[in-house]
């Protein structure tokens, strides 16, 4: 059939990430390669408790159409969470979405133009990388260190770069590389933005997932301005099924915001929402979260233990505080990607590095998730994984 689609189509690779989700769903395959919570701390009875009491107790509401801007008493409860953390924030800042992949997009259509540059740390989340592309916008990759954006790159570059709309970021846990940006760095980028009059997308699914270290403040809550629009997301703390995230923002964006998700979804699901909030406000979130941390801080040790063992001694890698995801480095002239289907004979799976990159392909780095696999896994995956590396050295 003879379709003629929009140039943006060809912008859209999503190769990579369908063929991801692919390896994780076969049974046979070890998958250290999607950034999948671990199924077996999901609260399901807990959830099946709230949807039944919603039901029950306010099941035609909860069915019915509902304000584009989200159910006002979960987002009251999002702004107390935020305010406990030492961000200023009120419901009436918050806007319910599905997922923090639709806040992407959201973003995308309120902040850029075909042609416009987005700013970004590279490497970065290879799927915000797509969505910017969809929307034919081209990527200035910014060089980052152990403390995050190099704010000298970052100057240059927006000097050199009037075409620069946004900056894209991960502070804390950044996906892929598990670094926790400095709060020297983040006042330096919020300053530069001001400077440049920017708008900053601060992308924060991760934050809670701490397992050593001290909290350092986001983006927004440093933002005396209102440059600054901040993601967050159920997805990692409760449940990804749910599809279910929020975006804090100045009024005058929150405004536009909402206005571009009517013209998409029109509103995230009241019954996912309402169930989220009698959840929260019938069991304690924070238990869950300190379960999830114990859980995947011992799956993270166990990893990098295994690494040790088994990995080629000239492999390098990032020990994150939190977050999923650990990054690896190997040594110059080693291609992941070409290296992926020799994993996938010996049945251990990953992310190459080269998609996570906005500019020149890096090809001798990894990206490896510890959360979604058992003790038994991490131990025999990481053991066939290092095989394939040790080997492929010689």
């Amino acid at each position: 059939m003879d379709v003629q689609f929009a140039k943006r189509v060809a912008m859209m690779d999503s190769s990579v990430v369908r063929e991801t989700l692919k390896l994780t769903a076969r049974p046979d395959i070890i998958s250290f390669a999607g950034g999948m919570p671990a199924p077996e701390v999901f609260p399901v009875e807990p959830l099946r408790a709230a949807a039944d009491k919603v039901l029950r107790t306010a099941g035609r509401t909860a069915l019915q159409y509902g304000l584009s801007d989200g159910v006002a008493s979960l987002r009251e409860k999002i702004a107390a969470r935020h305010r406990a953390a030492g961000m200023p924030c009120q419901a009436e800042d918050v806007l319910m979405i599905n997922g923090s992949q639709q806040g992407l997009d959201l973003a995308s259509r309120l902040f850029l133009n075909p042609g416009d540059l987005v700013a970004c740390e590279n490497p970065t989340y290879m799927a915000a990388l797509s969505v910017f592309r969809g929307y034919e916008c081209d990527l200035l990759p910014i060089d980052t260190d152990e403390e995050g954006m190099v704010l000298e790159d970052l100057e240059r570059k927006l000097a050199a770069n009037p075409r620069v709309r946004l900056i894209y970021v991960i502070p804390t846990f950044q996906n892929p590389t598990g670094k926790t940006w400095s709060a020297a760095r983040r006042k330096g980028l919020l300053a530069l933005a001001e400077r440049y009059r920017l708008p900053v997308l601060e992308d924060n699914p991760y934050g809670d997932l701490r397992y050593e270290g001290e909290d350092v403040a986001p983006l927004r809550a440093l933002d005396t301005s209102g440059i600054v629009t901040y993601m967050g997301s159920f997805s990692k703390i409760l449940s990804p099924g749910i599809r279910l995230g929020w975006m804090v923002a100045a009024p005058e964006v929150l405004e536009k915001l909402i206005t571009a998700k009517q013209s998409t979804d029109v509103q995230a699901s009241t019954f996912i929402q309402m169930m989220v909030d009698t959840y929260l406000a019938d069991n304690d979130l924070e238990e869950n979260i300190r379960s999830l941390r114990a859980l995947y801080g011992k799956r993270r040790d166990l990893m990098i233990s295994a690494m040790k063992e088994s990995f080629p001694k000239a492999a390098r890698w990032v020990r994150p505080r939190g977050g999923l995801f650990l990054w690896v480095s190997l040594p110059d002239g080693m291609d992941t990607t070409a290296l992926l289907p020799r994993a996938v004979e010996e049945k251990v799976a990953y992310i190459p590095g080269r998609s996570f990159y906005a500019g020149e392909d890096v090809d001798n780095t990894l990206r490896l998730n510890y959360s979604n696999a058992t003790e038994e896994q991490i131990v025999t995956g990481i053991r066939r994984l290092g095989r394939v590396l040790c080997s492929h050295l010689g």
